[in-house]
């Protein structure tokens, strides 16, 4: 969802303002996924590296966070979207994580769509977690290969995502899904996040439809 920032520079607003309008876009956009067929969306809300922002945009991208796992509970139950949150909880707040629990808790029987919202993830980071969790599990040297990453992963029993979108000009997937998008098509997007339209979405769709996904095949 890249763009926040931009988008309300170029509109003289504060960054606040962008983060604002990027989270009812994320909500919008949702809604349009599930009116599409979309049953699992997966947002990169903020990466390992977004720590290093300013105090005060991380204080505020956190609160964002926290409305998300109180307030729109009862939304997600009404629609019934199940939502996850992917990433490592080691750096939020006690507040924060007893809230993600809270809210994963009331939405795990929810079966029309799944939300990820990936906060404090890092493809990388991710896989070291990974093979981590399953060497705590008992495994050894000789029992690591893909199936048993994939089934360790933040993502476990969830298909693979057959497209990534980035927004705002960017072509690069900067470690989002780094295991789990070896095969997905990837779409480009000029357009700032709070800018994404239907119309967006429409057309990543109408290109997806477009391609031949041999999955290293014929």
């Amino acid at each position: 969802m890249d763009g926040n920032r931009r988008w309300a520079k170029e509109r003289s607003l504060p960054s606040f303002e962008g983060h604002r309008k990027g989270y009812d876009k994320m909500k919008e956009v949702g809604d349009l996924c599930l009116k599409k067929g979309i049953k699992i969306l997966t947002i990169y809300a903020f990466s390992t590296e977004n720590w290093s922002r300013a105090k005060e945009e991380v204080s505020y991208l956190m609160d964002i966070f926290y409305k998300v796992v109180t307030n729109e509970i009862p939304v997600f139950n009404k629609k019934g979207i199940r939502l996850r949150i992917i990433g490592s909880r080691e750096k939020l707040s006690d507040k924060l994580k007893t809230a993600i629990s809270k809210a994963e808790e009331e939405t795990k029987d929810n079966s029309k769509g799944i939300l990820n919202l990936a906060i404090n993830y890092g493809g990388r980071l991710e896989i070291v977690e990974a093979v981590k969790k399953a060497i705590r599990g008992g495994a050894t040297a000789d029992d690591i290969d893909e199936e048993l990453i994939t089934n360790n992963t933040w993502t476990a029993g969830q298909a693979e995502p057959d497209m990534i979108i980035r927004t705002s000009g960017e072509q690069r997937l900067s470690g989002f899904l780094t295991w789990q998008s070896v095969y997905s098509e990837l779409y480009f997007v000029k357009a700032h996040w709070p800018d994404f339209s239907e119309a967006d979405l429409d057309g990543a769709i109408e290109e997806f439809n477009k391609r031949n996904r041999r999955f290293g095949g014929n």
